[in-house]
């Protein structure tokens, strides 16, 4: 049991391949797949902290992977967007956002760490991370993320109804959660540059 918080952590670090490999497999079973297992490895995230403290199963790996985990599947899956959008700003311009703050957090995180400061995990940064998964999930889900999967799945419809809405919705939604996203994070890495420049 007390093994499990270890394995929610390296089932994450083994979803990153299986993603990066997603986006040179045609068709949508693909990205339904990784899409799911992007969610799934999402949740963990808090499980396995969850896990750790109630089962009192706190260990090296998982104070050391943890934290590389969350960030290598988040950093990966929208490297990987950005590189099959067609230049789409509404995804390369809030994921260099992202990636750029989780750069700079974690060289603060690691300078503060240091000088033994630490700075404590807000709501706020709860709410920005559901957010950023939901939507990167949401644009795992279309074809090289730019196209909805639920598209062909809808393809015996009419073309211009339901279909044509429902696929313009969550491409919609997807890309302004992103950018919600993307402002929660420069919210929230204040915090750390303030304690930060403050112990300078």
């Amino acid at each position: 049991m007390k093994q499990i918080p270890n394995f929610l952590t390296s089932f994450r670090l083994l979803v990153i391949p299986i993603l990066i490999l997603s986006f040179y497999i045609p068709g949508m079973v693909a990205n339904v797949v990784v899409a799911v297992l992007f969610a799934i490895a999402a949740i963990t995230d808090y499980f396995d902290g969850y896990f750790a403290r109630s089962l009192k199963a706190q260990s090296n790996f998982g104070r050391c992977l943890d934290p590389i985990a969350d960030k290598l599947l988040v950093i990966v899956a929208i490297v990987m967007l950005i590189n099959f959008s067609n230049r789409d700003l509404w995804i390369l311009t809030p994921g260099l956002i992202i990636i750029c703050r989780e750069v700079l957090v974690s060289g603060l995180r690691e300078f503060l760490a240091e000088l033994h400061v630490s700075v404590p995990v807000s709501k706020l940064a709860k709410y920005k991370t559901a957010v950023q998964m939901t939507a990167i999930t949401g644009l795992l889900l279309g074809e090289k993320g730019s196209a909805y999967t639920l598209y062909y799945w809808l393809s015996g419809w009419s073309e211009m109804d339901i279909k044509f809405l429902l696929v313009s919705f969550v491409v919609f939604a997807s890309k302004i959660l992103f950018t919600l996203a993307a402002v929660l994070t420069v919210v929230t890495g204040y915090a750390y540059f303030r304690v930060g420049f403050k112990n300078m």
